[in-house]
């Protein structure tokens, strides 16, 4: 530890003290023997007894501590199997109030990255800043082409802040996964290496730049979400200049209902762009708080949303995307067999767990929930009941989910606030299944048929090859083959078997390339079965009989 570290880790137990929060530090089993300590610290008899509960004395003290631990409190906020349920609804109103830092500041960083004056960059620029965060603050300004642009500026020495406050967590994380019971089971330094990257993000404009380009590009031709455009020219890894746009904060209820904005229209979009971008992009906004969503009231009654603020993105893995899906289906469906036997499937709960009992843990916390409009359940009461039940399992935590986690209890929040009686099981369910017809059923098929032709097309023209050099080293006798005489009759009948097998299965897999080739140069669209020419079938169908034959040859042999 240095010193640095020493004496920032003093300032936390000062505010940890100061906000009443000792007893629960020292109410772990690390510091559960040193607890007589206390009524012998100087600070003991001097410190007042808060009333406040200690959700709230937590909150407090992480404002205090600085935007790192604000961030921290945000992500733990969607922790119900880690904090109890008191403290993490008070941690889920931790939002990023920093006091701005001096315009002269902003200046000169603009002026640095652009090595001229800000005059020059710019033909208007507002000093009063539009927004201030714990990562950056936001100006409006104007450039000469007349283009309104809203300039995104890093605070300075933030970065050197962050790195000291996330190897503390870390070292903090260290004891924890060290001394606590759930420890090894929360993982609780890989939660620290998810907020280690995310707060990195932010940190670099060119990269929120390229996701809100990535962003904007998903959705081209979407008319229910709209991405402002980047400035690239004048965009710099600590200035990020955007387009500006103008709609009404999603939390101004009272705004939206002036502007007769269709509230069960725009719950339901929430939801469908919400999925989309999980199961569809696997590219998600993952920060989408009231502060970072705007709507449009040009088409009241079917508005649109203008996303802001793209620092934290979140992806999901092929894998975990379709165990997500298959679980959100499966719940869905009310099939919580299949919910069971997808935990163990993907290691998520260990592989001797009885899936009788498992299925019947999720039903209890489930079916409660079903056939009822949003305003009468919970995520985040049906989280806490999951959680509880995964710890009886011994379920791990899925760090790379916890983003994900995060923003599903953002949605749920947005929605009860629009639109209450809104269906999320019915408003979701028909983009799983239809993600799901496309990645299982005959179009994913085909998806998966065309990306693999390039690579086929490469390496099936070396196969007669290698096949040749096998057959001229064998009959060379460099393979060290050693035969029995009386073997070598049916040796020569295998030997004769494998070749057809090869050959089969060489030209089937040919014919479903030509076959592909042809499907995919026509322009046709794959469900639209009547269009597709007869000779792409008949080669597929003709390929596939080949390569069964293989099989058979394979089975025989």
């Amino acid at each position: 530890m240095t010193l640095r570290q020493f004496l920032r880790l003093i300032y936390i137990n000062w505010t940890l003290l100061r906000h009443g929060l000792d007893e629960i530090i020292l109410a772990t089993r690390l510091f559960r023997p040193l607890r007589f300590l206390i009524y012998i610290a100087p600070g003991h008899w001097r410190k007042t007894t808060s009333t406040a509960p200690r959700g709230v004395r937590i909150r407090r003290a992480l404002e205090d501590l600085g935007p790192i631990f604000v961030k921290f409190g945000q992500l733990l906020s969607t922790r119900y199997d880690l904090l109890p349920t008191d403290i993490t609804k008070e941690l889920a109103f931790l939002q990023d109030r920093v006091a701005p830092f001096p315009c002269e500041q902003a200046r000169e960083i603009i002026e640095s990255a652009y090595n001229q004056p800000l005059s020059k960059i710019f033909a208007a620029f507002n000093e009063k800043p539009l927004a201030s965060a714990s990562i950056a603050q936001v100006y409006t300004a104007q450039l000469y082409d007349g283009s309104k642009v809203v300039v995104k500026v890093v605070r300075p020495g933030i970065k050197r802040v962050i790195q000291g406050d996330v190897a503390l967590l870390y070292l903090l994380a260290g004891l924890a996964e060290r001394y606590w019971s759930e420890g090894p089971r929360l993982h609780p330094r890989e939660i620290v290496a998810e907020l280690e990257k995310s707060l990195y993000d932010e940190l670099d404009m060119l990269r929120e730049g390229s996701s809100a380009s990535q962003l904007r590009r998903n959705f081209t031709g979407y008319a229910n979400l709209y991405v402002p455009s980047i400035y690239w020219d004048y965009t710099r890894p600590n200035v990020l200049v955007m387009e500006q746009v103008h709609g009404i904060p999603i939390g101004l209820i009272s705004e939206l209902r002036r502007h007769h904005i269709n509230f069960k229209r725009l719950a339901e979009v929430g939801v469908e762009i919400f999925f989309t971008q999980v199961f569809r992009h696997s590219f998600f906004h993952a920060d989408m708080h009231p502060g970072n969503i705007l709507v449009s009231t040009k088409n009241p009654e079917n508005p649109a949303y203008i996303a802001i603020d793209f620092g934290i993105m979140g992806t999901l893995g092929p894998e975990d995307q379709r165990y997500l899906a298959e679980n959100f289906l499966a719940f869905f469906n009310h099939d919580y067999r299949r919910v069971a036997e997808l935990h163990v499937d993907a290691g998520w709960v260990p592989a001797n767990t009885r899936v009788d009992e498992f299925e019947s843990a999720i039903r209890s916390v489930c079916e409660p929930i079903f056939d009822r409009p949003l305003k009468e359940i919970s995520f985040g009461l049906l989280l806490i009941r999951l959680f509880q039940t995964a710890r009886r399992f011994h379920m791990e935590v899925q760090p790379q989910l916890v983003l994900l986690q995060k923003t599903l209890l953002n949605i749920e929040s947005l929605g009860r606030n629009l639109y209450p009686d809104l269906d999320l099981w019915q408003t979701a369910k028909p983009i799983l299944e239809r993600w799901m017809s496309e990645q299982a059923g005959p179009y994913g098929a085909y998806n998966t048929l065309k990306s693999n032709v390039p690579r086929w097309a490469t390496t099936l023209p070396e196969i007669p090859l290698l096949i040749h050099e096998v057959t001229k080293q064998a009959s060379k006798g460099h393979l060290q083959i050693r035969i029995a005489a009386d073997d070598l009759k049916k040796l020569n009948q295998e030997i004769r078997r494998a070749s057809l097998r090869t050959a089969a299965a060489i030209a089937g897999a040919a014919l479903l390339v030509g076959s592909a080739t042809i499907y995919s140069g026509i322009g046709y669209t794959p469900i639209i079965w009547a269009g597709i020419p007869l000779l792409s079938w008949s080669l597929a169908g003709l390929g596939f009989g080949l390569i069964m034959v293989a099989w058979r040859l394979g089975k025989i042999s």
